[in-house]
């Protein structure tokens, strides 16, 4: 065994004598395929799961008594801190009013007005999920541009939409392997290129058949990749010069600002999602088009006429929804909590880069807003397949477990890290305790 594995079974010893309930209700959950509801709770570094007791805030308990730090707050959805009491007000008092109707509330307009006066996209749709929106927003865009295929950036995750899953390998479009069960080949429609690749996006767009351009302004799921200067300006420049519509999501850039990563630096899609923390962890996600788009989403509905589209579920624009987005725009979401949350994030890199600098770490910090990116590389990568090359999966697990059994939890699939506006700057020292101590640890 090498060090970094003999120094991993450590951990993993820590972790399972300090967590005896969590292991036995582990054993218990054989109902469950993977042993979770869901399975990605599995894909933490531990080597069996947490289990949650309850979470206030930024902080986390589990059913051993251990109190976390939340740095990960559930993969974005609680961003804005746990157990919110205004929307917990907000979701009793509309439950107790009737959840669900398929009809609109006076509460829609208001919510509709806040979106539009928020995030300055002229009309909006509510979903259940960024998945069900992105794929709503793919279908129309195929609709109006009577173009079949959709550009996408390597190393993207958009959800569960089985268009996105493609990936470069070795400079070639290729199905990515977590796309089971699908029997088409989605290269067929969909064209992949590295982010920050101006010259790949031009071929791509010049040849005229890409109905749009599917985005995250920062890409965040595959290690945190910030665009190089003015790369979405020119994405902007040549959607519109080759006739593809441009899709932001802005399901984890968010964090940017009340208007998201668009709003602070003035980007102009034509169609906006955002997903996860919109209605605080309830499930729910918009997405907002412009008044040019919106007449051409007319025109091709009146077409076909009422009721044939097929685009949307039951659940979507709820009530509860409406009440919990409300809620989120109005009382949490507000500039006070944003400024925090920069204030944080800043806080925060300024500590790692510390601690980077004090034992002359081959690493590197990447943040946008509220969001930062500690990366086992010198430099940020600027594509994925960069990233890719300094992927060390034992370091990653190393890592995480590690910080885990010093209380601290940051995003599972990489090392992201989310300021709330409840995240105490406190628990950012914490944060970066444990990182120097590890870092201290492991060469030791």
């Amino acid at each position: 065994m090498t060090d970094l594995q003999i120094f991993l079974s450590q951990q993993r010893a820590i972790f399972t004598a300090a967590h005896p309930k969590s292991q036995a209700l582990a054993g218990q959950a054989s109902a469950w395929r993977s042993g979770v509801p869901m399975h990605w709770m599995r894909d933490w570094a531990t080597p069996f799961p947490i289990y949650v007791q309850s979470a206030k805030q930024a902080t986390l308990s589990d059913v051993d008594g251990h109190a976390y730090d939340d740095f990960c707050l559930g993969d974005t959805p609680s961003m804005f801190g746990h157990a919110r009491p205004e929307l917990a007000a907000a979701i009793a008092k509309q439950a107790g009013e009737g959840v669900g109707f398929m009809l609109p509330t006076p509460l829609a307009n208001e919510v509709g007005d806040l979106l539009r006066e928020r995030f300055h996209m002229a009309q909006w749709q509510v979903a259940t999920t960024a998945s069900d929106a992105n794929r709503a927003v793919i279908r129309w865009a195929r609709a109006l541009t009577k173009r079949d295929k959709i550009l996408v950036f390597d190393g993207c995750y958009h959800g569960m939409v089985d268009d996105c899953f493609v990936a470069l390998k070795d400079g070639v479009a290729s199905n990515k392997v977590g796309l089971i069960g699908q029997v088409i080949d989605q290269t067929r429609t969909t064209k992949v290129i590295p982010f920050n690749d101006v010259q790949a996006l031009v071929k791509a767009l010049s040849e005229g058949d890409v109905a749009a351009v599917l985005a995250e302004p920062v890409m965040t799921n595959c290690g945190m990749i910030q665009p190089i200067d003015g790369f979405n300006e020119t994405l902007r420049e040549l959607c519109t010069q080759y006739g593809s519509i441009l899709i932001l999501d802005e399901t984890h850039t968010l964090s940017s600002g009340p208007s998201g990563y668009a709003g602070a630096h003035t980007l102009k899609p034509d169609m906006f999602v955002i997903g996860k923390a919109i209605a605080g962890g309830i499930p729910a996600a918009v997405w907002g088009v412009t008044l040019e788009i919106a007449a051409r989403m007319d025109a091709a509905q009146n077409e076909i006429g009422p009721g044939q589209s097929g685009i949307g579920t039951t659940l979507s624009g709820n009530a509860l929804v409406m009440a919990a987005i409300k809620t989120m725009l109005t009382e949490v979401m507000t500039s006070a909590a944003y400024d925090h949350m920069l204030k944080g994030a800043a806080y925060l890199v300024e500590g790692l880069r510390t601690v980077i600098a004090r034992h002359n770490l081959p690493w590197c910090v990447v943040h946008v807003g509220a969001r930062a990116e500690l990366i086992f590389a010198p430099e940020a990568p600027q594509n994925a397949e960069a990233m890719r090359d300094h992927l060390d999966h034992d370091l990653l697990e190393a890592f995480h477990l590690y910080l885990i059994n010093r209380g601290v939890l940051i995003a599972p699939f990489h090392n992201m890290m989310l300021i709330s506006p409840q995240t105490g700057f406190d628990a950012i020292d914490r944060l970066v305790a444990a990182v120097d101590a590890f870092s201290q640890e492991l060469n030791s």
